[in-house]
C-alpha cells in the first residue's frame, strides 16, 4: 500500500481525564471512520497539561502501559481497522514514571512503546518533576500501514532523535506535543516561537527524506490559577522535501486528515540522497557534550 491517510486529533482538553479519554475515543473513531488509517492523539490527552506547576497530586494521572487506556484503543483499533498512537503519563513503578506513547496496529495488537528521552525544565514545562528520560532508544515499528517512528514533544528540537529514527527505516515521523505561547510573552515572541517549532520539524522531513505529523492541542489551561499557557494548536503533516502538506487552525477543534504517498520517500531519498553521502567517519564526536 503506497497511499496512506493520517489523523492528528487536534482538541481542547478539560478537567476530567475520564471526559477527556471517551472524547480521545470518540475522535477516534469518527476519524477512522472519516477514512484515516494512522491515528495520533495529541501529548498527555488525558488531562490538562499538568506540568506547569510541581505538585505531588498529578501522580495520580498516571497509568501503566500496557494498561486501561491502551486496552480501550486496541479495541478501536482492531474494530476499525486504524493504526494508533497514544500518548500516555506512564506509572513504571513507584516513584519512576514517563512520558510514553503507546503504538497499535490496525489489528488491535500492541506493538510497544516509546518513551520521551528528552525531558525539558523550562517556565511552566517542569517537567522533569515529574518523567524519567527515556531508556528504550529511539524506536520504529512496522505496521498494517506503513513503518512509523514515533518521538514527543521537546524530542521535537533534536535532529538526532529524528535521524536515528529515520534510521531504522520509518517513513513517517509522529511527534504527538503539548506546547503553547506563555500569554505575556506571545505577543513579542510569540510568532517566532511558532516558526522554529514548525520550521526545525520541517528540516528534519527534509534531512531524512520521510514525512513529518506533528499534533498539538489548543486552548488556554490554567490548572494553578495562574496565567497558564494557551496552546497554538496548528498540527501539521509535512512532505519528505518539507512541504506543508495541511495545518490545522489555531484555536478549533478538528481530526486533520492528511493523504500521504509512502512511495515518495524512496523518490526523495534517491533523488536527494542524504543518507547516502553522510560521513559516519567523521561524527564520532557528536556523542560529546560540547567540544572545548
Amino acid at each position: 500500500m503506497s497511499k496512506v491517510t493520517l489523523g492528528l486529533i487536534q482538541t481542547a482538553v478539560g478537567a476530567d481525564p475520564k471526559a477527556n479519554l471517551d472524547k480521545a475515543i470518540a475522535k477516534t473513531i469518527e476519524a477512522a471512520k472519516a477514512g484515516a488509517q494512522i491515528v495520533c492523539l495529541q501529548e498527555l490527552f488525558r488531562s490538562h497539561y499538568f506540568c506547569q506547576i510541581e505538585d505531588h497530586k498529578y501522580f495520580a494521572l498516571a497509568e501503566e502501559i500496557p494498561g486501561p487506556s491502551t486496552e480501550a484503543f486496541c479495541k478501536v483499533a482492531k474494530d476499525h481497522g486504524v493504526v494508533i498512537i497514544a500518548s500516555l503519563f506512564e506509572k513504571r513503578a513507584a516513584g519512576l514514571y514517563h512520558n510514553t506513547a503507546a503504538i497499535i496496529d490496525a489489528d488491535g495488537t500492541y506493538l510497544g512503546k516509546y518513551r520521551k528521552m528528552h525531558i525539558p525544565d523550562d517556565p511552566l514545562f517542569y517537567e522533569k518533576f515529574y518523567f524519567t528520560p527515556g531508556d528504550l532508544g529511539f524506536r520504529a515499528w512496522q505496521t498494517r500501514f506503513g513503518k512509523i517512528g514515533v518521538c514527543v514533544c521537546w524530542d521535537q528540537w533534536y535532529p538526532e532523535a529524528a535521524r536515528l529514527t529515520a534510521m531504522q527505516g520509518a517513513q513517517i515521523l509522529f511527534y504527538p506535543t503539548a506546547i503553547g505561547w506563555h500569554p505575556s510573552e506571545k505577543e513579542k515572541f510569540g510568532e517566532r516561537q511558532h516558526s522554529s517549532w514548525e520550521t526545525i520539524q520541517r528540516g528534519h522531513a527534509i534531512a531524512n527524506g520521510c514525512y513529518v505529523a506533528a499534533v498539538n492541542r489548543i486552548g488556554h489551561e490554567a490548572p494553578d490559577g495562574g496565567p497558564g499557557l494557551e496552546f497554538w494548536g496548528q498540527s501539521f503533516v509535512a512532505d519528505p522535501s518539507g512541504v506543508i502538506l495541511k495545518r490545522a487552525s489555531v484555536n478549533a477543534e478538528e481530526n486533520l486528515l492528511v493523504q500521504v504517498d509512502l512511495d515518495l520517500v524512496d523518490t526523495q531519498r534517491t533523488h536527494w540522497p542524504f543518507l547516502r553521502d553522510r560521513r559516519i567517519d567523521a561524527y564520532g564526536e557528536i556523542t560529546k557534550r560540547y567540544l572545548d
